[in-house]
């Protein structure tokens, strides 16, 4: 018997075995057992995630001799010439292909006819955003008034090129890219069934390396038999993919910690020099920034593939908050890394840039270096110095801490759009990094979520901490925007009074009949100068 593909030999017959789109197959399953039917489907969802699969499960459930049902028998003739791919009244095209609106008009008057053997006849149109606009056309007149003998199954990786018209005539289910843990539990299950030895880190590399299909997994299960003979190691995978060594991502998180530049660069050109690719290497430090992250809230659910004791030591070493400022830069360096003059280039950007931006690290090592000093006079000037110190030791541990000045913070703050929002909320509380602020109900309409966003960033950038906005309506007494106005009242009245003092002016008055126009008074701010 020839061999074949892991992908065909373990495509999924039923719905019972189809792994990772739980909400889909459900809401099948309960159409299919109270007969609740509808004449075309459409399934998105990218490549190898079970578009393809799930029609011709459902096309088998259909036409099932024992009945339409979410469990086929799978041994009656119609069930086996679904699975073999012969079965007379499944029609399956590809419309890539087939894109010319001859071609879908063909199809659509064989549409007419009753099936030969089944129950229905069933269409599966494969790529179907790649049907001309004509083509579309032609299809909508069947879609909206279909024969009850026709059921049409569409699937797409592009549903966004597909026309309205076409989609409102059809139940949409949107297939969800596969998670690492469950692709990494469908190798298990296969490769324990084909009696092939494997290490369990292994099978974690090919789930990273599939991206949420379940094919590409399996396309290269394939390819890694074939490399590694009987038994999959994990040494083997990295060579095979290219991937880069665990030991190189956390000598990153050891040597940013540690505020050593020179060695970040070295390890990047080390990577470089063994044909890394350093792209997909922020995906990978990302994944370990968040498994340290992980780590520190919930030990017990971390599932990484570092040892826990590799990932203890990590999450010492970093703040909350510092974790979460570090993924989000490698996050937005994989975006800026294709537009860097070379891969290297962007790369070590990425690096340099948690280093200077890397929060609070550096000031508590300062602290920790400065060392306590006992001081035994109790001269004024002793105690002078003590107070200067423990001044500094204060600022160097927070230099960010809000002072609870929400007036002079919102002076300091890049507003932007969001300045009309800042000036006219009153500050309630800080605690646990969440600014309460309260907006009067007649200035409501400034709450627009931009607005919100905008001043959340702009704190957030300010005391380089993630920081959260909540903001209440409500009446308010004290904001940035009525202090400033009061502020302008009463330097307007002393300046109306120091004019009516005036001598000029009161000759003015006296001796012309002059007015003084209160609104015409513009104070003048000499502060500074």
């Amino acid at each position: 018997m020839s061999h074949q593909v892991l992908a065909r030999k373990w495509r999924p017959k039923n719905f019972d075995t189809l792994v990772g789109q739980e909400n889909t197959v459900q809401a099948l399953i309960n159409a299919l057992d109270q007969e609740r039917l509808h004449h075309a489907y459409l399934f998105t969802g990218t490549r190898g995630v079970g578009k393809t699969t799930l029609a011709r499960i459902l096309a088998k459930s259909l036409n099932c001799e024992k009945g339409i049902s979410s469990k086929p028998c799978g041994e009656c003739s119609s069930c086996l010439a679904v699975d073999k791919g012969n079965f007379v009244d499944l029609i399956e095209v590809d419309a890539a292909s087939n894109t010319k609106v001859d071609e879908m008009r063909e199809l659509l008057e064989n549409s007419q006819y009753a099936p030969t053997s089944g129950r229905f006849k069933v269409y599966i149109i494969d790529e179907v955003h790649m049907l001309s606009n004509s083509a579309f056309n032609a299809m909508l007149k069947t879609l909206e008034e279909p024969p009850e003998h026709i059921k049409f199954i569409l699937a797409t990786t592009d549903p966004e090129k597909v026309p309205v018209t076409v989609l409102s005539r059809c139940l949409q289910f949107n297939l969800k890219q596969m998670v690492i843990e469950k692709i990494s539990s469908h190798l298990d299950m296969i490769l324990t069934e084909e009696k092939i030895k494997y290490e369990k880190k292994a099978l974690g590399l090919i789930a990273k390396s599939a991206k949420g299909s379940m094919r590409d997994a399996l396309s290269i299960l394939d390819q890694a038999i074939a490399y590694s003979g009987n038994e999959i190691s994990e040494q083997k995978i990295s060579e095979m993919l290219g991937i880069v060594d665990n030991d190189f991502l956390t000598n990153i998180l050891y040597k940013l910690a540690d505020n050593k530049g020179d060695e970040l660069i070295k390890i990047s050109c080390e990577m470089n020099n063994k044909n890394i690719a350093l792209d997909s290497t922020l995906d990978d430090l990302a994944r370990l920034i968040h498994e340290v992250s992980v780590y520190q809230v919930a030990p017990s659910k971390s599932q990484g593939f570092l040892d826990d004791d590799e990932i203890k030591k990590l999450s010492k070493l970093y703040t909350a908050e510092t974790l979460q400022l570090l993924y989000q830069i490698v996050i937005n360096g994989k975006k800026d890394i294709y537009l860097a003059p070379d891969l290297l280039t962007g790369f070590n950007t990425t690096l340099l840039r948690m280093l200077a931006f890397f929060p609070s690290m550096q000031s508590e090592k300062i602290e920790s270096k400065i060392p306590e000093r006992k001081i035994e006079s109790t001269s004024k000037a002793s105690l002078e110095k003590k107070n200067s110190q423990a001044q500094i030791k204060g600022e160097l541990k927070d230099p960010q801490e809000f002072d609870g000045d929400w007036h002079e913070l919102v002076k300091n703050l890049k507003l932007g759009i969001a300045n009309s929002l800042a000036q006219e909320c009153e500050f309630k509380t800080y605690q646990n990094y969440i600014f309460e602020l309260t907006l009067d109900s007649n200035k409501s309409h400034l709450m627009q979520e931009n607005y919100i966003k905008k001043l959340e960033e702009s704190i957030i950038n300010h005391f380089n901490k993630k920081i959260k906005v909540k903001i209440l309506v409500d009446q308010v007494k004290e904001t940035p925007a009525i202090k400033s106005s009061d502020e302008k009242s009463k330097l307007l009245k002393e300046t109306e009074s120091a004019m009516m003092k005036d001598g000029f002016v009161k000759d003015l008055i006296e001796n012309f009949d002059a007015q003084v126009v209160p609104t015409s008074i513009e104070p003048i701010n000499n502060k500074g100068k």
